[in-house]
């Protein structure tokens, strides 16, 4: 599969490729997540598995990078995003607000990427614990990509770099109520000191991608990449790629986020004109960072993608002042992004109809 360098070419690869091969691979685990014999584990696996099912489709854009091997690039990303999805559920949605347990479950995330770690009881620390293997055999799939890279070393450190972040960030978030910005704002000093561009709260929001993730492990299975290279995509992606999609997933769930009380990073902005104008440095800034990546075209059109995608979305344009912040970002990102834009509302049109 040739990596398209257009946004129309883009948008034909991910619709009769990508996607179909993605349906596939989460129809394989929702049938492994109805066998799950404990009520709760269930419920959450095929939640996540329904309701996030846009996180796999989003992400697996990054399987046109491994060349030939898109298909095995694709069974990793849709594993790894679905462990992702399923630990969010359960730590944000089920019945623990232990950090012990938090983080023991993440590690299956830090398994996934290390072949060589033995597997553990993940749900050793909580009460429900039966899940027919559904969680191993995530990893193990995970695993079995990743036993097939040539240049694993070159980007072993950066993968574990921004695992670890984006494990952290899922400890510190799910915690109780009254102890999650404390916990945030220490780790941020503890990473960041005073040195960083970034608040707390965006710096917890670039934490939250996987983006990063899956660039390196795609391009990987595609070529071999130096050390060098494999640094300047870690760079390349957080914190200002990874940040600007999840500030972007953020601010669309503003609305829900309260209803739900769930913590919402974009809630800590002063006001709505420097929200806005802290998007637009992300947008500037990412802009600037993808240009010093290999196939910058494509590193641009996946931004471009991702700020149409999230816009696009109708609880963007539900949101007070939703319509004036989405015409200035689209303004300011130009491009392709109203090309993705309107592909995006012709699709919120059409499912509905549908």
């Amino acid at each position: 599969m040739g990596l398209p360098k257009t946004s129309l070419r883009l948008m034909v690869n991910v619709y009769w490729k990508v996607f179909p091969a993605v349906k596939q691979e989460l129809d394989y685990w929702k049938k492994r997540a109805a066998t799950i014999p404990d009520q709760e584990l269930q419920t959450q696996a095929l939640a996540s598995l329904e309701t996030k099912r846009f996180h796999c489709q989003g992400g697996a854009v990054y399987a046109l990078l491994a060349g030939d091997k898109w298909r095995e690039a694709i069974r990793f990303i849709v594993a790894y995003q679905t462990i992702s999805d399923y630990l969010d559920n359960l730590c944000d949605r089920s019945t623990s607000l232990d950090p012990d347990d938090f983080r023991l479950l993440h590690q299956s995330m830090v398994d996934a990427l290390v072949p060589e770690n033995d597997m553990q009881d993940y749900y050793r620390l909580r009460d429900e614990r039966a899940d027919h293997s559904y969680l191993t055999d995530l990893v193990q799939t995970c695993r079995k990509i990743i036993s097939t890279l040539d240049n694993y070393e070159e980007i072993y450190d950066h993968l574990l770099r921004l695992n670890q972040l984006y494990c952290d960030l899922q400890v510190h978030k799910h915690v109780r109520p009254e102890e999650r910005i404390p916990r945030l704002q220490k780790w941020y000093q503890e990473e960041c000191g005073g040195q960083a561009k970034l608040s707390w709260y965006e710096f917890s929001a670039a934490a939250g991608s996987t983006l990063g993730i899956f660039c390196l492990v795609s391009y990987s299975l595609g070529r071999r990449i130096p050390a060098e290279l494999a640094e300047r995509i870690r760079r390349g992606y957080f914190p200002y790629m990874q940040g600007l999609h999840i500030l972007l997933d953020y601010y669309i769930d503003q609305q829900e986020d309260i209803e739900e009380a769930d913590l919402n990073f974009c809630s800590f902005y002063d006001n709505q004109a420097y929200m806005r104008s802290r998007l637009a440095f992300f947008i500037e800034q990412a802009n600037n960072q993808t240009r010093n990546l290999p196939d910058p075209r494509f590193h641009e059109m996946v931004q471009q993608g991702l700020i149409g995608l999230y816009l696009g979305d109708p609880k963007a344009s539900k949101l007070s002042g939703g319509q004036k912040m989405t015409k200035q970002l689209l303004r300011i990102s130009g491009g392709s992004t109203w090309f993705f834009h309107w592909n995006t509302k012709v699709y919120y049109r059409l499912k509905r109809i549908n």
